[in-house]
């Protein structure tokens, strides 16, 4: 079973923490990345790839995929890498699993030291959102697959002692938007269910209705985070965010928000019917302070 956040949790403690500058936005980041403006601006091209985040903790491209494309066997030597399907079908094989299709809804990964490759297949182009840890390396299989990186060159290596397929902490290859949905709509599952964790990386799927949350409070801030950013890929629905500085945000699937550290937000889901959001960030267990009771 997916981990469910909230074991373990202590009462409330009041603290005293830093308060830096908020909405300071860098790089490719921007408070609101709505997939409709990024079909838009590629309209007409048989793939691209558009970077969405590259922090200091995690990094993020939006991949389309002609039938075909993907990418080709590989490995991560220290990090987990993961990816959500968010339009077509893509094959993925990796070391230690059976192959397997991914489709709108499947969120897959693979941890460190264990061989990889995907292919969007079928008759459609592939949408895919893929996560990586920041500064994560790559290693090929074929030196012919491997691309010109500059102030780099390609050596022949053994990797000794090769840790493979280490899923750990309740981690899953494949699992998908429908599998989950279903399960909490049923009670199987309570609470948002992490979906990937690491020591450098974490994916939490958080899914409900705005019908079963308190009444709208617009004075209230929500919380920050002192010491990294925090993302979000909608998966269904709507999900209003107001966030410091920025103004109220209301996303819809596929789009991407944004908030950097140091900045009150305060996700709610919104919108009739179910809505899900992907929150991603570079803690396990990324602090969330608020205003004192």
């Amino acid at each position: 079973m997916l981990a469910s956040l909230g074991a373990g949790a202590v009462s409330a403690q009041t603290l005293y923490a830093p308060k830096g500058k908020a909405a300071v936005y860098t790089g490719p980041h921007k408070p609101h990345t709505k997939l409709s403006e990024l079909k838009a601006k590629h309209k007409g091209q048989k793939s691209w790839r558009e970077l969405i985040v590259d922090d200091k903790h995690l990094r993020s491209e939006y991949l389309y995929l002609a039938p075909g494309q993907g990418h080709p066997r590989a490995m991560h030597p220290d990090t987990r890498a993961w990816w959500v399907i968010m339009q077509g079908e893509v094959r993925f094989d990796i070391e230690t699993q059976q192959p397997f299709v991914a489709k709108k809804g499947s969120i897959v990964q693979v941890p460190y030291q264990t061989l990889f490759s995907y292919e969007a297949v079928g008759s459609q182009p592939a949408l895919v959102f893929e996560t990586n840890v920041a500064g994560a390396r790559t290693l090929y299989v074929n030196r012919k697959d491997a691309p010109a990186l500059e102030g780099h060159e390609w050596l022949p290596v053994t990797a000794r002692a090769r840790v493979i397929g280490k899923w750990q902490r309740n981690n899953q290859p494949h699992t998908t938007y429908d599998e989950l949905a279903a399960k909490l709509e049923k009670g199987e599952l309570t609470g948002t269910q992490r979906v990937v964790e690491d020591d450098r990386g974490a994916a939490n799927f958080i899914y409900g209705y705005n019908s079963k949350l308190p009444p709208l409070d617009e004075k209230a801030r929500g919380h920050y985070h002192p010491e990294g950013a925090e993302y979000w890929l909608v998966m269904s629905g709507q999900i209003r965010y107001p966030i410091e500085k920025v103004g109220v945000v209301i996303a819809e699937p596929g789009d991407v928000v944004y908030v950097p550290a140091f900045t009150w937000h305060a996700p709610r889901w919104w919108g009739d019917g179910p809505a899900c959001r992907l929150a991603m960030n570079g803690f396990p267990w990324i602090s969330h302070l608020f205003d004192p009771d």
